[in-house]
């Protein structure tokens, strides 16, 4: 088949089994009572008392389906990026599960979801680096270099994936804010990976393309299934994704970008989720420092609630944002 029929079929397979796996998702959480307990002092949200979560079962199993259906098994990165990102989500299943269970906004306790995220990274952090198609090198935008980080490797996929697991989840905080900006990430992520398997396909590094082609296709089935899941996250939510869907996307956009050798990209296309994490250690940092705070309220987006912007213009803002990001994110790419 085709590579961009492929690549057309899994948005369009991911976005159509998410439509239709959506309304069971929400009717099996309403049966279930789990419904989102909503933090006290988060005045602005105490209407979406109750609305069900659990719903990144919406995008994470119909983009599961579309990449083992299309990805091709004689590839292995893109079903690796499948397996680490049920890892997250099983994290965030159970955190999920505990505050339904508990009808508190309190799930796993803090350093069980470390521990749970720590081992993750660690061990995909270790298939990364002793992959023959990932390795220690990466990609330096704008410049055209490649550099082998050699050790340093390490660190840096470590802390990718737990700094993208984390940023993502603390961006989920209004109404389509985490789906509309991840779907521009992975959409984006999809042209940078079509593009790449050009490159590798007319070099005739033919193994090389046939992993990124998988990249791609998870990429994009991930694309299409959150623009189902916003169909019905969007203002006013019918389901939130909780921290199900929230970790698992995060370390989903650290394996496109860690694998496809492009680490640095993350903090050019993941920029909103880059700010909501920076913003909430500057409030930590600078409260216990002084007592007092930067912000209205961390995240970012909650400040900007606070300074009585409505929440629809806030999500568009962030996702026009992250477009713009997308742009330069594929200059970038083209440049080097």
């Amino acid at each position: 088949m085709n590579f961009t029929i492929r690549i057309a079929l899994a948005i369009i397979l991911s976005f159509l089994t998410a439509m239709v796996f959506a309304p069971f998702v929400i009717k099996a959480a309403k049966r279930l009572r789990a419904g989102q307990n909503i933090l006290h002092w988060v005045g602005n949200h105490q209407e979406k008392q109750g609305t069900p979560t659990f719903g990144g079962f919406i995008f994470i199993i119909p983009a599961i389906i579309s990449t083992v259906i299309l990805a091709g098994f004689r590839s292995r990165l893109g079903f690796i990026a499948v397996a680490i990102t049920l890892g997250f989500m099983l994290i965030g299943f159970l955190d999920d599960f505990i505050k339904i269970r508990s009808k508190k906004n309190q799930g796993l306790k803090a350093y069980q979801k470390i521990l749970g995220q720590v081992t993750a990274s660690a061990l995909v952090t270790w298939f990364s680096y002793t992959n023959r198609h990932i390795g220690t090198s990466i990609n330096l935008p704008f410049s055209g270099q490649v550099i082998d980080l050699g050790w340093w490797f390490l660190p840096l996929c470590f802390i990718a994936f737990i700094a993208a697991s984390n940023a993502v989840n603390l961006t989920d905080g209004l109404d389509g804010l985490a789906g509309g900006t991840s779907a521009v990430y992975f959409g984006t992520f999809t042209v940078l990976l079509v593009v790449k398997y050009a490159i590798l396909n007319n070099q005739a590094q033919l193994s090389e393309a046939v992993e990124v082609a998988s990249l791609a296709v998870f990429s994009a089935s991930l694309a299409g299934a959150l623009l189902g899941f916003l169909w019905h996250n969007s203002n006013p939510a019918s389901v939130f994704m909780g921290d199900t869907g929230a970790l698992a996307l995060g370390a989903a956009a650290a394996a496109v970008a860690i694998f496809s050798k492009n680490p640095l990209i993350i903090l050019i296309l993941g920029i909103m989720f880059v700010l909501s994490c920076i913003s909430v250690i500057m409030q930590v940092l600078y409260f216990k420092a002084t007592k007092k705070r930067v912000f209205l309220m961390a995240p970012l987006h909650h400040h900007f609630q606070y300074k009585g912007i409505k929440e629809q213009k806030i999500v568009a803002c962030y996702i026009i944002i992250t477009l713009v990001a997308g742009v330069i994110s594929l200059a970038s790419m083209v440049t080097s």
